[in-house]
């Protein structure tokens, strides 16, 4: 498995007991003393403005009424509330499985806000009628509630019991989150007769992590209508697991993350197989066989292999006065991108018909990409469906096809023998461009081979370069000229502010990034409309300062890194960029004539680690009254481990101070 994913599955054999004195915590359902209302902040984190004081939850399988068995999910948890700005844990939602009219059973479900008043604790218990029901799709149930009474310093606490008849449902755990969680805990029951996989994810340290196996009886009533009910008893050995995270910090989003979720601390399950007693069945597909049932899913690929005659009026027109297929890709991809509106970036199934798609001109990033490929199809351009995992959305398995964990679909086009990737959603992207949001590692080609394929950060680039040039014009003023060309995906950013606030609107900013009162001069863009390319910028400027004895220069103006994007002190995820860098600035100046310099930033050039997968060089010099400055920032990796977060922020902290550095010029006595 690639490492990046920082996942491990947990083979059954690897558990151990760890010895420690506290086993268990305190906390217990409607036992609450006013000594716990005493601290008003707690050592895990002092500026917290909550605190999860337990978190424990329970699954196991039981034999049903039903002629087969059921998992059994319990939680409590109790939080402290610190202040008003941790009151949004105090709304919870619970999520439940539905399938047509048969879902996950919710029951004995119980809340409680306690308040010290006058010495005393007072409870105020939630209303069941205030507990609302929504349906967020086909088969996700949301129950939401809110704790009512909560004020800073409350103590809330709930309960709740989730049976289930879905055993590909075995609740995951997830022992941290927002707020800081002083005890989380999950306990699990399974029988030999049910095999499952473990995910498992995260940084912290198990506290406690034990497996026990004994043997246990399940009981099991098949009802027959009208007939009298049959009961089985079956003896089987099970295995207790329990983990416990003491002490997990909150997981706060910092920069160059792709999601945090991907780095939380949680475990999770996939029903694999059942074995004697029960009459032997696999359930883990093997990806050409899941790629080969999303072919046939009316809701996917089956609306690929359909009489797609209708496509005529639309493709006809779109190929017209074309000779080669890559023309003809171009130009359909042209035709849906400038002409399609995407209704939403996380969906990998169809919700209505292709030909719907085409007379709305409007979809889903699965109708449109899909529909592109049907269209590409019919022009008899080689293409088909891939499904991936954005950044935002998380980390797929390579080893398993867990289809909940993708969320989008591109188009992958072979074209005179010549591999190409196409997302037609993004009204500003080139053919052959994917949004850095695509760079998310393992994705799958939905054909027979059910091809594997990896888009990583690494593999991107982003190269920028600018140019500036200082002198003095005869009234004595300093004026300048600027010349850049971004990288490909910031020029594409730059196109989507331009399409919406205009061109004043971006040099404005531009100009507010110097820092100083500086008039731009012509500023204009090339290459706007040529979505294959950069963009290129130019305008020249004039610097509006008074003559002094000494003058200060600041050489990278608007350029500068002002401040290190690695703010906290520790990390305890990974850094994920979105592509790897190399961006130069080159800075030339003539002295103004009547001063001389009196200080120059001095020369360095510092490597990120021995490996040389990062660079900073500052090189500067003057002579015959120029002064010449070249710096250059390269990182060769958009990836980098929690081991390597202190080089970086000690590598940006260099470029930062260094970036800052002025040059003086003196007028001559």
């Amino acid at each position: 498995m690639n490492p990046k994913l920082l996942l491990s599955i947990l083979c059954l054999s690897l558990f151990w007991v760890t010895g420690i004195a506290q086993d268990k915590s305190n906390a217990k359902f409607g036992k609450v003393s006013p000594e716990d209302f005493a601290p008003k902040a707690y050592a895990i984190d002092s500026n917290a403005s909550a605190v999860v004081i337990a978190d424990i939850g329970s699954s196991k399988i039981v034999g049903n009424n039903k002629g087969w068995f059921s998992i059994e999910f319990k939680r409590y948890r109790r939080v402290h509330l610190l202040n008003k700005n941790g009151f949004d844990i105090a709304t919870e939602e619970i999520d439940l499985y539905s399938d047509g009219d048969r879902e996950e059973k919710l029951s004995d479900i119980k809340a409680v806000t306690y308040n010290l008043e006058n010495g005393k604790v007072v409870e105020t218990k939630l209303d069941k009628e205030n507990i609302f029901k929504d349906k967020i799709s086909k088969h996700e149930i949301v129950k939401k509630f809110t704790f009512p009474n909560i004020k800073e310093g409350s103590i809330i606490e709930f309960e709740y019991t989730i049976t289930s008849d879905y055993l590909f449902n075995l609740q995951p755990w997830t022992f941290q989150g927002d707020y800081p969680v002083l005890w989380s805990e999950y306990n699990l029951r399974l029988p030999g007769f049910f095999s499952y996989f473990f995910i498992s994810q995260g940084f912290q340290k198990f506290f406690i992590q034990t497996k026990k196996d004994w043997q246990d009886h399940f009981s099991i009533i098949e009802t027959n209508g009208t007939d009298a009910s049959q009961s089985y008893s079956i003896t089987a050995g099970v295995t207790d697991y329990r983990w416990v995270i003491k002490d997990a910090p909150a997981l706060k989003e910092e920069g160059y993350v792709s999601t945090v979720k991907n780095h939380v601390q949680k475990i999770e399950f996939e029903l694999t197989a059942q074995t004697e007693p029960l009459e032997p069945h696999v359930y883990v597909s093997s990806w050409p066989q899941i790629s080969q049932e999303m072919m046939e899913d009316e809701d996917f690929g089956l609306a690929l292999s359909k009489d797609n005659s209708w496509l005529s009026d639309a493709v006809k027109p779109a190929i017209a006065g074309t000779s080669t297929s890559m023309q003809k890709a171009e130009n359909i991809y042209a035709y849906v991108r400038d002409n399609f509106t995407c209704t939403d970036y996380s969906e990998k199934w169809l919700h209505q018909p292709l030909k719907n798609v085409l007379k709305s001109k409007s979809g889903t990033v699965a109708e449109i990409n899909m529909l592109l490929i049907a269209m590409l199809r019919y022009a008899g351009v080689d293409a088909d469906p891939v499904i991936l995992s954005t950044r935002a959305h998380g980390y797929t398995y390579p080893l398993y096809p867990i289809l909940n964990k993708f969320n989008y679909v591109i188009c992958d086009a072979n074209i005179d023998k010549k591999q190409v990737f196409l997302d037609a959603t993004r009204p500003r992207l080139g053919f052959g461009k994917l949004p850095t949001a695509c760079y998310n590692g393992h994705a799958r080609v939905i054909n027979a081979a059910a091809t594997d394929l990896d888009f990583s950060p690494d593999s991107l680039m982003e190269r920028k370069i600018t140019s500036i040039m200082l002198t003095t014009n005869d009234k004595g003023e300093m004026t300048g000229q600027l010349q850049q060309v971004p990288g490909y995906f910031e020029s594409h950013e730059i196109r989507e502010t331009i399409k919406e606030k205009g061109q004043d609107e971006f040099f404005k900013t531009v100009k507010k990034n110097y820092g100083q009162e500086v008039d731009l001069i012509d500023p204009h863009i090339d290459s706007l409309n040529n979505l294959q390319e950069s963009v290129a910028i130019a305008y020249n400027f004039k610097l509006n300062q008074e003559k002094e004895d000494i003058i200060y220069v600041s050489p990278m103006f608007g350029e500068a890194y002002k401040e290190n994007p690695f703010k906290s002190a520790q990390r305890f995820y990974p850094v994920e960029m979105p592509y790897a860098s190399d961006e130069t600035y080159i800075f030339s100046m003539i002295v103004p004539q009547g001063y001389v310099v009196d200080e120059l930033p001095k020369s360095v050039i510092v490597k990120l680690n021995d490996a040389g997968d990062g660079q900073f060089e500052y090189i500067v010099s003057e002579t015959n009254g120029t002064i010449s400055m070249r710096t250059r920032i390269q990182l060769k990796r958009a990836f980098y481990q929690p081991a390597e977060y202190d080089l970086l922020r000690e590598f940006f902290n260099l470029v930062v101070k260094k970036q800052a550095e002025q040059i003086v010029l003196k007028k001559k006595k």
